[in-house]
C-alpha cells in the first residue's frame, strides 16, 4: 500500500504562481507514474499532468508551458509549479501513485484562482 501526503495549494490571484508537493511512503523508484489530476465543482476529474520513472512526462494541453511536474527521487516527493494561473485553475488537486497496477490518491488540496 502507498500513502500520500499532499502539501501546499490556496489561494492565488490571477497570473500567480503555486507550488504543490506530494511525498509517498513507497521508494520513489517502486512507482511506475506519478500524477496531479484535478476536479472542478460539476466536473470531472481529469488528468493535469504526469511523470514515469524514465522521465517521460505528460500533461493536459490547457497547461502546457505552464505547469511543470517534477519527481525529487531522493525525497520520494513529486511536486507541480504552477506559474500564470487562470481562474479555469481553480480545483481540487489531487496526487497519484500507481505501484504494482494500482492507483493510490492523496487527500487532494484546494487550489483557488481569484481577484
Amino acid at each position: 500500500q502507498v500513502h500520500l501526503v499532499q502539501s501546499g495549494g490556496g489561494l492565488v490571484q490571477p497570473g500567480g504562481s503555486l507550488r504543490l508537493s506530494c511525498t509517498t511512503s513507497k521508494n520513489m523508484f517502486s512507482i511506475r507514474t506519478m500524477g496531479w489530476y484535478r476536479q472542478a465543482p460539476g466536473k470531472q476529474r481529469e488528468l493535469v499532468a504526469a511523470m514515469n520513472t524514465d522521465g517521460t512526462t505528460t500533461y493536459l494541453d490547457s497547461v502546457k508551458g505552464r505547469f511543470t511536474i517534477s519527481r525529487d527521487n531522493n525525497k520520494d516527493t513529486v511536486h507541480l509549479e504552477m506559474t500564470s494561473l487562470k481562474p479555469e485553475d481553480t480545483a481540487v488537486y489531487y496526487c497519484k501513485a500507481e505501484w504494482w497496477g494500482i492507483d493510490y490518491w492523496g487527500q487532494g488540496t484546494q487550489v483557488t484562482v481569484s481577484s
